[in-house]
């Protein structure tokens, strides 16, 4: 079972973004938010190294993991072992618009097959006693939002499912790239909120376009949650404000320095066990945004952390151009303030 406030801000799953690195790091900086894997296919957890596809550190909790197919056999298959990994939830995506998926026959194609993602939902149900939910987009191609996205989230009702998270975007899937169907067909919030006032006991989350606490804020005036991808990612700062924001509670990180000390011992560990500096601080390069420094920041961080012998102190030296440029910057002010009043 979810609960509405179970899912009041998340963060979305991105493909070759929310890996166990980035999942840690933003745990880090809001402890209240759900966090979510990226998309797995049903094949790739039943053959794959589920050490490396599956791991995640208890740290990361509470954390769902989204799942790709359309067989529900498979799907209930993978269900079971996403239960044994020890998830909190598994989230069917039927939202994706890539070629892979197209070649596939699922994520966003099951918006014209919703009684099959009906039973996709069921077999899943019966598989476990995780909490079962989807993601999915209001329509695809020609498709009328008033009856794809209604008749999708009615069946997927009648079968069980305990949360719906809609992208308020139709997917193209002829003419359009992944990249491109996630900004050019048009944003539709109004038609999300139309579906929470007609399934009001169902948990709704709303994802698409959202970028600022403000937004947030008013989208929870309609739906029970908010998901949010790009923004979070790419705007750590905004997660540190989640916790005191959207659930009144203290504020776990309070800048971006503290969240580099708070995140140096985990970093420290995983270098230990042979990780490559470059694939965690990949997901850093937010930090710092808009402050002095932050570009040569950006940019020893992408040169350097690659090198083989890149350590904690590559990290350390990226975040003292950003130390240095702020004294700088503060002792400029300080001399112009000196003058001025002289």
């Amino acid at each position: 079972m979810i609960r509405p406030e179970d899912i009041r801000f998340c963060v979305a799953p991105m493909m070759d973004w929310t890996d166990r690195h980035c999942r840690y790091f933003h745990r880090l900086l809001a402890r209240k938010a759900r966090l979510y894997t990226e998309m797995l296919t049903t094949g790739a957890v039943k053959h794959g190294d589920r050490a490396r596809l599956m791991g995640f550190n208890d740290f990361e909790q509470p954390v769902a993991f989204q799942l790709g197919g359309s067989d529900p056999k498979e799907l209930a298959l993978a269900t079971k072992i996403v239960e044994s990994q020890g998830y909190i939830e598994v989230n069917l995506n039927v939202g994706c618009p890539s070629d892979r998926v197209q070649n596939g026959a699922f994520g966003a194609c099951l918006m014209m097959r919703p009684k099959l993602v009906a039973d996709c939902v069921k077999a899943m149900k019966d598989a476990t006693f995780l909490p079962i939910t989807v993601k999915c987009r209001i329509g695809v191609d020609d498709q009328d939002p008033e009856i794809a996205l209604f008749e999708l989230a009615e069946n997927c009702i009648a079968a069980g499912v305990d949360a719906l998270f809609i992208h308020a975007r139709k997917a193209w899937l002829k003419g359009l790239s992944p990249k491109e169907n996630r900004d050019i067909p048009p944003l539709d919030y109004r038609i999300v909120h139309k579906l929470k006032k007609t399934f009001p006991n169902t948990p709704i989350a709303i994802n698409g376009g959202l970028e600022t606490i403000q937004q947030f804020k008013e989208q929870l005036q309609h739906v029970d949650g908010v998901m949010v991808g790009r923004a979070a990612y790419h705007n750590p700062s905004l997660l540190m404000e989640i916790d005191a924001e959207l659930f009144n509670a203290p504020r776990s990180i309070s800048d971006d320095f503290e969240a580099i000390d708070a995140l140096s011992p985990y970093i420290k560990q995983e270098l230990l066990k042979g990780e490559r500096l470059s694939n965690i601080t990949r997901h850093l390069l937010g930090l710092f945004a808009g402050q002095a420094g932050a570009r040569l920041y950006r940019q020893r961080l992408t040169l350097d952390a690659t090198k083989p012998n890149a350590n904690i102190d590559t990290l350390f030296a990226a975040v003292h151009e950003v130390r240095e440029a702020t004294q700088r910057l503060q002792l400029a002010h300080a001399h112009k303030l000196a003058e001025t009043k002289s």
